[in-house]
């Protein structure tokens, strides 16, 4: 919520918004001048970006699906000051499912889109959840698997109405003997929910829920 600026990068040295210094971008690095002397940053692509101070703000570069870009952190962006709790719905153990894990015989990469048009995420999947919710089987692609549980990026009957259009995530536990509880109770929102300047993912097409998960994180007021 700390966000206030996105700012993409070209190969020509450019003085960005009210930034300090001079920035410029190419396949392999990013070259800041001004701002003690010329530096050089390697940013990774998807990766949490490379901070670099200004005065109270952190500048983050950041690498998307081979495109540089700034963002701007600010402990006194509007958003956070006008912060006051995100909504959600009531607890309901309606949305509480039992859910059978499928792993893959090895992990299969799925790219999705973003929330910033032409931008590319790529996620480790690892295996399949099949359950029950209001009654019609459903099912979701996992992605994780490293000994930290999964996660699950998904959409459903309530996006764009009550819920962030784009996706919701929620992270589940490691699997045990091939069965996981999935609470949506326990659904959040991406960055994305509260500010512009995020380049979240999309929900994978596989993922868009046929109901109305009424539970977990709505959209931001």
């Amino acid at each position: 919520m700390s966000l206030t600026g996105l700012y993409w990068l070209t190969d020509e040295f450019e003085i960005v918004a009210d930034l300090p210094g001079r920035w410029r971008a190419d396949a392999d690095s990013v070259t800041v001048e001004g701002v003690d002397g010329v530096t050089t940053l390697n940013p990774v692509e998807g990766a949490p970006g490379i901070l670099v101070d200004d005065g109270e703000r952190r500048i983050e570069v950041i690498r998307r699906t081979s495109a540089v870009a700034l963002r701007v952190h600010d402990p006194k962006a509007s958003t956070l000051q006008s912060y006051n709790g995100i909504p959600a719905y009531e607890p309901n153990e309606e949305f509480v499912a039992r859910a059978t894990f499928t792993p893959y015989d090895a992990p299969v990469t799925v790219t999705t889109g973003a929330v910033v048009e032409g931008l590319e995420h790529h996620h480790t999947a690892v295996g399949t959840l099949d359950f029950e919710l209001a009654g019609t089987a459903q099912r979701l692609v996992a992605f994780g698997g490293n000994g930290t549980g999964l996660k699950v990026l998904f959409t459903d009957a309530t996006s764009g109405v009550t819920t962030y259009p784009a996706a919701r995530i929620l992270a589940v536990a490691e699997p045990e003997g091939g069965s996981v509880a999935v609470d949506f109770n326990r659904a959040a929102n991406l960055p994305c929910a509260f500010t512009d300047y995020a380049t979240c993912p999309v929900a994978p097409a596989e993922n868009r829920l046929t109901v109305a998960v009424e539970a977990g994180e709505k959209t931001p007021g």
